[in-house]
């Protein structure tokens, strides 16, 4: 039974080998011309890959307060007709006073990209005779749904109140007859008589028939046959889409490179498999043969979470490359926590296939509690969050959900293949010498909660000076969160970024400079600076004398606002509080006690704190990566807060007639190699990154790092101790609790003692 049951386990491993194999090969190489190979497969966000972007002026009389809400209501429906039209990260952008940015990643025909989103967007249902009936006000949503009766597709419409009675009136209009017909459907044909015509732009839809007064919040748009999947959906996202407040004219549009720089992706590439092999290298070094099935698992996960990103069709942006970068350390973490589990067990004298499946058995458990704390943050800063935070959280879930998968499923399948070989099955193999120690003997007996009050004191230390910092000179806020000034200019030819930034480096501008056309012959001079209309004008003379252009190549020259609005940094904040919440409900439930969560929660305040005094301090300019450091606080911290308190709950069991600063450090010293060592291979894999890449990426590098720093820190210095805090009044074992109680008891009883004594 045992022999078939390792013959199947190999025939696994074998064909999980091969799939290793053959899905890097594909990655790397492709199939052929007809599939291309990972990268090909990809889609890439404005800021890594360019894309298309439009530039459209509101045509509207309002002025102040009330051009500002209509510009506001305008950018909320074109980001709802975007993200509609399944343009993934799609950023849209209040520039001026009446003009509005829209970036579409993975876009490469600007003219079919403005045509999706329509250059007015103005929605309207005729009936035949071109009386309105109803605008887009009326529409609250439409999606596409299988048609039983004609086969295909249809599209259902659902009707805000009003909208449902002016429709009812339409539908009832329409189907009693004598409507004229004089408007023409989407192919120039004549609509028929009790036809709802549907128009965007004053540009036919749809033209469906009536069949019945339509007295409801609902409809269906159907035809015979049905609608193919893709015809439906658009259609649908057009009407979903709903009415601008204000009519939209194009300014100009472009297909723009990328933002880290020029060739900068197929250097984070190299960089990024620079810092993958250190991993990989470190895996073996440190834990031999189970170092080289982690590295299996490590390669597989990796293959997984990038074709899955290819089949939902996810667009990467660099916020989504930090998401990554922290699943890959959160994938390493698994693997390390049941390895030192297993080593546990071997030191403890258990033969090797016993220590693997008590090992397993006590990881289990540790893994799924810090990746599912992990889980839930991700799935709720992707349901809250907006552009950069959606990035950033589906990557995470992707790579959470597949990095349970792999050292659950996968590497115990080898690892049990190990301990099962009559060569390979030994105590040497698993990184345990003869004698009982580990080959890297990482034993720690650090006294954590006696010194605990130097760390706090640190960490009050960093945060009021930070505070103080902020509060006489403030953030360096940059261009994402400040806006300032645009220039765009035709230059006739391609010239090197640097040359521009040398150019004009007279005027002190800090500029971020990126190519805004096919041929890179465009660029696009943006400045924190909020420059007056003759310093403009000297920046282009400047330009204009360098490189012969004419006046009238100054395509923009105007101020624009904050790509980082306040609606998105609240979201932001929104989606952090709502993920605290949800993690401090789910510690509660899974370790029947409070203080844990609570604990947890706090550590993560301390580390948005930290980081945010860190900012001030040294002065580190916060734009949209910032956000995405925060994010990254967030995630890493509780995992490897987590791992901490799994323990400490453990122990509690086992150890029950320990004192609470003996078991919590004891927990922490066990726990201390694994939570070192996962920070360390996910800031290798940074680190060649920061070395090689562009400076754009590195300042996109350097919250994630901090984010990693203040994390590792919080878990091990600060966590653990204020649970100790929290609980050291009750005890944490049921010895210790037992003790309180007894404790308690004595000295009511004693209190009763001398009450009657004074009364005698």
């Amino acid at each position: 039974m045992n022999s078939k049951k390792t013959g199947r386990r190999k025939v696994f491993a074998v064909l999980i080998v091969l799939l290793l194999i053959a899905s890097w090969t594909i990655s790397i190489f492709g199939l052929g011309d007809k599939f291309g190979n990972l990268g090909k497969q990809l889609k890439y966000g404005l800021d890594i890959n360019g894309g298309v972007y439009v530039l459209l002026e509101a045509d509207s009389k309002e002025t102040g307060t009330e051009l500002a809400g209509i510009m506001n209501q305008t950018k909320s429906v074109l980001e709802n007709r975007v993200n509609a039209m399944g343009i993934s990260e799609a950023q849209v952008s209040i520039e001026g006073e009446r003009r509005i940015r829209v970036e579409m990643p993975g876009v490469e025909d600007a003219e079919e990209a403005i045509k999706q989103i329509g250059r007015t967007a103005q929605l309207q249902f005729f009936l035949a005779d071109g009386t309105l009936a109803l605008t887009g006000d009326g529409v609250s949503d439409s999606q596409i749904a299988n048609d039983t009766e004609n086969g295909g597709y249809k599209i259902t419409i659902e009707f805000t109140a009003d909208g449902s009675n002016a429709f009812a009136a339409a539908t009832e209009k329409a189907y009693q007859g004598g409507v004229q017909p004089t408007m023409t459907d989407e192919d120039g044909n004549l609509v028929g008589s009790t036809a709802i015509v549907i128009a965007l732009d004053d540009e036919v839809i749809s033209a469906p028939l009536v069949h019945e007064k339509i007295n409801s919040r609902s409809c269906e748009i159907t035809r015979g046959g049905g609608f193919s999947e893709t015809e439906a959906s658009q259609l649908a996202a057009l009407i979903r889409g709903g009415a601008l407040p204000a009519n939209l004219t194009e300014i100009n549009s472009s297909v723009q490179t990328a933002t880290i720089g020029a060739n900068a992706l197929n250097l984070s590439v190299k960089a990024g498999a620079i810092g993958l092999g250190l991993v990989l290298v470190l895996m073996v070094v440190v834990y031999g043969m189970l170092g080289v099935i982690a590295d299996l698992a490590l390669l597989l996960y990796i293959q997984l979470v990038l074709w899955i990103m290819v089949g939902m069709g996810s667009v990467l942006t660099l916020p989504g490359i930090a998401g990554i970068i922290l699943s890959i350390g959160m994938a390493v973490d698994s693997n390390v926590i049941i390895f030192t589990r297993i080593r546990e067990e071997i030191q403890k004298g258990k033969s090797v296939r016993v220590a693997v499946d008590m090992g397993y058995h006590a990881a289990l458990g540790t893994v799924v509690d810090s990746q599912t704390t992990t889980l839930v943050a991700a799935f709720v800063l992707y349901m809250f969050g907006t552009t950069s935070v959606k990035g950033f959280a589906l990557t995470l879930m992707i790579g959470t959900v597949v990095s349970v998968i792999t050292a659950v499923f996968i590497t115990q399948l080898f690892v049990n293949l190990l301990a099962e070989s009559e060569k390979f099955g030994t105590s040497k193999m698993f990184g345990v010498k003869d004698d009982g120690t580990p080959r890297f003997n990482w034993n720690f007996n650090l006294k954590f909660i006696e010194n605990r009050k130097k760390f706090y004191a640190l960490s009050l230390a960093v945060i009021l000076i930070g505070m103080g910092f902020f509060a006489f000179r403030g953030f360096n806020y940059g261009i994402d969160f400040t806006g300032g000034t645009m220039m765009q200019i035709e230059l006739g030819k391609e010239v090197a970024i640097d040359d521009v930034k040398e150019t004009i480096a007279e005027f002190d501008l800090n500029p971020t400079i990126v190519y805004a056309s096919d041929n890179n012959s465009q660029i696009i001079i943006r400045t924190i600076k909020d420059l007056q209309s003759d310093e403009r004008t000297a920046v282009v003379d400047v330009l204009q004398e360098k490189y012969g252009f004419d006046d009238s190549d100054v395509l923009a020259s105007e101020v624009f606002g904050p790509t980082v609005g306040k609606d998105l940094r609240n979201n932001a904040i929104k989606s952090i509080l709502i993920a605290a919440a949800c993690m401090l409900i789910y510690i509660r439930f899974r370790f029947k006690n409070w203080q844990y969560g609570l604990a947890a929660v706090a550590g993560l305040a301390h580390d948005v704190l930290v980081a945010l005094s860190l900012y001030a301090i040294f002065r580190i300019t916060i734009n949209n990566p910032f956000i995405a450091g925060i994010l990254t606080v967030v995630g890493y911290s509780i995992n490897d807060t987590i791992v901490i308190f799994d323990r400490i709950r453990e122990n509690s069991k086992f150890f029950k007639r320990k004192q609470a600063v003996e078991l919590i450090d004891t927990s922490i010293n066990q726990t201390l190699s694994r939570s070192l060592m996962t920070s360390l291979t996910t800031l290798i894999v940074m680190i060649p990154l920061f070395i090689m890449a562009s400076s754009e990426l590195r300042s996109f590098l350097i919250p994630l790092m901090i984010g990693v720093f203040t994390g590792t820190y919080s878990s091990i210095f600060l966590c653990s101790p204020l649970f100790y805090e929290l609980t050291k009044k009750e005890g944490i074992s049921k010895y210790e609790d037992n003790k309180a109680k007894a404790d308690k008891q004595r000295k009511k009883a004693s209190k009763r003692s001398d009450d009657e004594g004074i009364r005698l």
